[in-house]
């Protein structure tokens, strides 16, 4: 297990350069050149300014709650993707915080919730929480929680302290939150809410 958290960190290796000029002119720049700008803070350090290799950044961030492995000027510091900051019309990275991190520390992110198996056909299936608040280790980040709902009928729900978590993982968000729930297509249920209001006026006493 350990080697395979190590392999995720050298993986995610990048090296980075100082930044010493700021502004949206500098950062124009430097995406021009294929770099992105970012900063680095936390554990009361002070905030480092770097470029980023935007093409190797991009490949990382396909993947959720991605851990960087940056040398800079010799230094070694590993961070975690904070928050991505894209153009809103072309989804171009613009720029990144990352928040430093040491080994074996504990973190809380969101991790999405992916679904396998099939249902009982005839039903549909909602996913009214997309990911849960868990915490972990700051270097063995689960990429999704697999939640199988395979058989599942309608009128099932699955909720957020039922789901088996990865190994290490610490629930955060609300246990009694329904995460999955089966119910029958919208038009089903219409008519079943009708039929059973029928069954009600037939059986109701005569006046």
């Amino acid at each position: 297990m350990a080697e395979a958290k190590d392999k995720k960190v050298i993986d995610n290796k990048i090296d980075a350069d100082l930044r010493t000029k700021f502004g949206k002119g500098a950062a124009r720049k430097l995406r021009v050149l294929g770099k992105i700008p970012a900063v680095i803070y936390g554990h009361g350090t002070d905030p480092v300014h770097v470029a980023l290799p935007s093409h190797q950044i991009g490949l990382i961030l396909r993947r959720a709650n991605a851990v960087l492995e940056l040398e800079v000027n010799g230094e070694t510091h590993l961070t975690l993707v904070k928050d991505v900051q894209k153009d809103p019309v072309r989804q171009i990275i613009e720029h990144l915080d990352l928040i430093v991190i040491r080994k074996g520390e504990k973190v809380q992110v969101d991790v999405a919730v992916h679904l396998t198996g099939e249902i009982i056909a005839g039903n549909v299936i909602d996913l009214d929480i997309k990911s849960l608040l868990l915490e972990v280790e700051a270097t063995n980040i689960p990429q999704n929680i697999v939640v199988n709902v395979d058989g599942l009928d309608e009128g099932a729900q699955i909720k957020a302290g039922e789901i088996v978590l990865p190994d290490g993982a610490v629930l955060i968000s609300d246990a009694d939150a329904v995460v999955i729930s089966v119910h029958l297509p919208e038009a089903e249920e219409e008519e079943e809410a009708v039929a059973d209001a029928e069954a009600v006026v037939e059986e109701a006493p005569a006046e």
